[in-house]
């Protein structure tokens, strides 16, 4: 399928990784219908389906989430988890209900176990359990695609469902009660050049590790993934690079200059304690790989976050 002068909804379109996905429908083309919380109430069935149903998409790619950093997810469980399954279910039964021609959903690489195996392959995705303190948000992203594969046997609903990697790029938050961790780390470390720190303290202990991912470089994944399709079964979306987060601080540290010393806190959570995606099974189904250097995506980043303040 070509995206060329085709409708494209985009939940979250107004957010993060939604805005970046609005551009690649742009650019391929299309026509990108952006959805956000001041257009639709998307956890009501009945509002969701009635907008849907007057934007008449030819596809839908479900980016919105309720969610934020490691902290907003250690103090918010219930939040996250009953929005998510909400906003999932009233999106996926919409998109059965007004005949979209295929729907991608947004999953989250939180729905692995703590403990999966490295690199986390796409067959473990339902053994063992999220991480602790985004384990809420972690089994809402597990339901919807079970949810999605329960429409696509029943009905038939052409879906599939990405599990993208931590995601950072332009445009990310830089809320510290909701950014997540180059986020994070980009306003810390600038703060702390600005005021001429001698020390930054991070949270944990700089030893969990994690696979980071250009958000725009994903939503041309997820673009690929919409035109080829393939079925429900889960496909991962990672640079395939395991980073440790005192490695990834020491290089948000030299993007923007600071030269001071860096402390870590383990009294603070490390979240998952490693988290690194394979990425064969995306490769075969649509050939997409990451184009963006790490040193690259953090110059654009600390460049947004400049410019921003």
């Amino acid at each position: 399928m070509s995206l060329d002068r085709a409708r494209v909804l985009v939940t979250g379109g107004h957010g993060f990784l939604g805005r970046h996905v609005c551009a690649a429908v742009t650019a391929r083309g299309g026509l990108a219908l952006a959805v956000g919380r001041g257009d639709c109430d998307l956890r009501n069935p009945v509002a969701t389906t009635e907008y849907l149903r007057g934007l008449r998409p030819d596809y839908v790619v479900h980016a919105a989430a309720v969610g934020g950093g490691i902290g907003w997810m250690k103090d918010h469980p219930a939040t996250a988890l009953a929005g998510n399954v909400l906003v999932n279910t009233s999106v996926l039964d919409a998109c059965r209900d007004i005949g979209v021609r295929r729907v991608v959903g947004v999953s989250s690489a939180c729905a692995y176990a703590r403990e999966a195996p490295q690199p986390m392959d796409e067959s473990t995705l339902f053994l063992g359990e999220p991480e602790p303190t985004n384990g809420p948000y972690g089994h809402s992203k597990r339901l919807m695609m079970v949810h999605g594969r329960a429409l696509h046997q029943e009905f038939g609903l052409d879906c599939a469902f990405v599990v993208p990697t931590n995601l950072y790029g332009p445009g990310e938050s830089f809320d510290p009660t909701r950014a997540h961790v180059v986020g994070a780390l980009v306003r810390r470390f600038e703060e702390a050049r600005l005021a001429r720190a001698v020390a930054v303290t991070c949270w944990g202990s700089g030893h969990a590790t994690r696979d980071l991912l250009y958000a725009p470089d994903a939503a041309e994944g997820i673009l690929d993934l919409l035109e080829t399709g393939g079925g429900p079964d889960p496909v991962n979306l990672g640079s395939g690079v395991e980073r440790r987060i005192a490695e990834i601080a020491a290089a948000v540290a030299t993007a923007v200059g600071y030269t001071g010393e860096v402390r870590w806190d383990p009294e603070k959570p490390d979240g998952m304690p490693r988290k690194v995606l394979a990425t064969g099974r995306m490769l075969a189904r649509t050939g997409w790989a990451p184009r963006t250097e790490f040193a690259a995506g953090l110059e654009a980043i600390v460049a947004c976050f400049r410019s921003s303040t």
